[in-house]
């Protein structure tokens, strides 16, 4: 979370990623009908009571619609995003006004919602979307207090690593009007990242900054974005030229009209990109003189409040610092004893730690650190995914549709990314779902730890979850579109579990991977409070991951540089997983033989993102309901 952006999106965009505040529970059940239910004739009172809940439900299904759809008419970059070429040439308004105003719009449409339509006469869905609705808001409500608290820029994301990005990844150029719209982004860089040079000012002065150390490699990646043509004599186009070339040659247009719109992309990345990303390179040099060295958002002002604000929005619980880093410590006894158990399967003599280090360094397990190597792991992550494919009808009931492609981070934002990630498909289908590997170090991405990669960012993982939440039928846009970390990562992690049901993870090296990245999982319970709670610094936190884990020394430093400055969202992988095992098992020892593992994937796939304490809810309804 960098700056609550998301409240300068409109008040419907706002709660895309919203979660906190736990609402009232309540007994309605969303689970589908029994089939002799829905066979029946209803008498006069039912279906008076049926026609009343289409009536309402149907009514507050529209008025979320409009709210969202009014919501992304406030944000040109998520009209991108979703697909659509309306003000195809613009950024989001970053200013703090327009913040304010998508805030009060926000709290302006709960007052609408309450106000406007009965909860009792919504049918099960509509109440779970009035119930969500409701926690968003809420959750935007509490954070407003916090609007200048998060990091508008940090080694891992910021508007310097996301526009050429967004660039790259999701503005099409299907036509010479598309090309122009992308010259005119170009030419309104200036602008947009003033806004965000301003936020991060503003925040800097009230004692919100990222510690020293961390402004060097915001530097280079600036740097990055500017270098190459039109910017120098290198000889190769920096990354937004090589783009926009790419996109336009493709074009098929006439000689003459190509050169003519890649000499004005070239005067506008001259004109307006080069100097708004120099004035983020001086600001970053500036504030770099004086930034402090304390590493957790305890530094900042009410900064124990503002991390158990961030811990209730990642976690949808009510969980304690305290707590989550004893349960850290205990999870990472459990897989520790687990792995010495493959130790003993594979016959190595030693200590866990010697075993650590056998991971480490034996080139069994690594690829070549070339194009070559990088080229074999994109393919055998391909087929990883390939093989899973054929056995998903074992496990679930409901399919995406949109595609899965795998791919290499683009070498310019290589250095700031990290290890692994998934982008969501354009709902129209006009881009695929993506599952990105950062290869740019190969002793980073063992082969053992492949499998769990492959599953948890694509299938059955984010792929399988997100895609299908975009694809439901029946179900309000902000919630196809919204998440909560717990669920989202929850499941990720879930599902590098789930295929050893299924006869995955054979080699037991494999296997060894997978725990691997579940202990990755449980020692960011423990360094991420311990950073942002126990006040911990960068180097013990470096030592405690290197100790604990198998992972090589690069791979460790990096993880906690994201932890130091995303503080609560790694804490939410584990909690989400723990929980999403405990409701299935909950639910097998319940039901018995009506049981079936398809069915309970569909409780958590079928209706979208929830907090914890609403998908249990509805486990609960779902198995009083007889597992139907």
């Amino acid at each position: 979370m960098t700056k609550l952006k998301l409240l300068a999106l409109g008040a419907s965009i706002a709660v895309l990623a919203a979660a906190c505040s736990q609402p009232e529970p309540t007994t309605q059940s969303v689970a589908t009908p029994p089939e002799e239910t829905v066979t029946q004739m209803p008498d006069v009172d039912d279906a008076t009571a049926t026609e009343s809940e289409e009536t309402e439900s149907a009514r507050l299904n529209a008025w979320f619609e409009q709210v969202f759809q009014d919501g992304v008419a406030r944000s040109p970059m998520t009209q991108t995003f979703l697909g659509m070429k309306t003000n195809y040439d613009q950024w989001n308004d970053a200013s703090p006004e327009f913040a304010e105003e998508s805030y009060q719009i926000s709290q302006a449409q709960l007052a609408e919602m309450r106000d406007s339509f009965d909860f009792d006469a919504l049918d099960d869905s509509a109440q779970l979307s009035w119930r969500l609705f409701e926690y968003n808001a809420q959750r935007s409500a509490d954070g407003w207090r916090w609007r200048d608290h998060g990091y508008t820029f940090t080694p891992r994301s910021g508007p310097h690593m996301s526009i050429p990005s967004f660039m790259i990844n999701n503005h099409r150029v299907d036509t010479i009007e598309d090309a122009e719209a992308y010259i005119g982004r170009l030419n309104n860089v200036g602008t947009y990242l003033d806004q965000n040079i301003a936020n991060a000012q503003r925040s800097f002065d009230m004692g919100v900054s990222t510690p020293g150390w961390t402004y060097d490699p915001m530097i280079e990646t600036a740097r990055n974005v500017i270098s190459g043509a039109p910017f120098d004599d290198s000889g190769e186009d920096s990354p937004l030229l090589a783009d926009f070339r790419s996109k336009v040659t493709a074009l098929d247009l006439g000689e003459d009209e190509t050169n003519r719109l890649i000499n004005d992309a070239e005067a506008a990345l001259t004109n307006s990109v080069a100097p708004a990303y120099q004035r983020v390179i001086a600001m970053f040099e500036t504030q770099a003189e004086t930034a402090g060295d304390a590493d957790g958002i305890w530094h900042v002002p009410d900064g124990d409040a503002y991390y158990e604000y961030l811990l209730a929005g990642y976690t949808t619980t009510p969980m304690t610092a305290e707590e989550i880093h004893e349960l850290g410590n205990s999870e990472v006894e459990r897989i520790h004893g687990e792995m010495r158990e493959i130790m003993t399967q594979v016959g190595f003599e030693g200590s866990l730690q010697d075993f650590f280090e056998f991971m480490r360094t034996d080139p069994q397990f690594y690829y070549s650190n070339d194009d070559a190597g990088r080229d074999a792991y994109l393919a055998d992550a391909t087929a990883l995914i390939d093989t899973m494919r054929d056995t998903l009808p074992q496990m679930f009931n409901t399919f995406p549709e949109a595609e899965l492609e795998v791919r290499r981070v683009e070498p310019f934002r290589e250095m700031a990314a990290g290890k692994a990630f998934y982008q969501r498909p354009a709902p129209n289908g006009s881009r695929p779902g993506v599952y990105y590997a950062n290869l740019r170090d190969m002793a980073d991405m063992p082969t053992y730890q492949m499998e769990a990669l492959a599953y948890h960012e694509g299938l059955p993982g984010h792929h399988m979850q997100l895609a299908i939440m975009q694809e439901l039928e029946g179900v309000p846009s902000f919630r196809r579109f919204g998440g909560y970390t717990a669920y989202t990562e929850g499941w990720g992690l879930y599902t590098e579990y789930l295929p050893v049901e299924f006869g995955f993870y054979s080699d037991p090296y494999s296997d060894f991977g997978r725990l691997a990245m579940e202990l990755w999982r449980a020692c960011r319970l423990v360094v991420d409070t311990g950073i942002h709670h126990y006040e911990w610094d960068r180097q013990q936190a470096i030592d405690y991951l290197a100790t604990n884990t198998p992972n090589p020394q690069g791979d460790v430093e990096n993880a906690i540089d994201r932890y130091i400055v995303y503080p609560g969202q790694a804490t939410a992988y584990k909690i989400g997983m723990l929980e999403i095992q405990r409701l299935r098992d909950h639910a097998e020892a319940e039901l018995g033989d009506a049981y079936d593992i398809r069915d309970y994937h569909d409780v958590i796939l079928t209706q979208g993102a929830q907090p914890l304490s609403i998908f249990e809810e509805r486990v609960n309804a779902w198995i009083e309901n007889g597992g139907g």
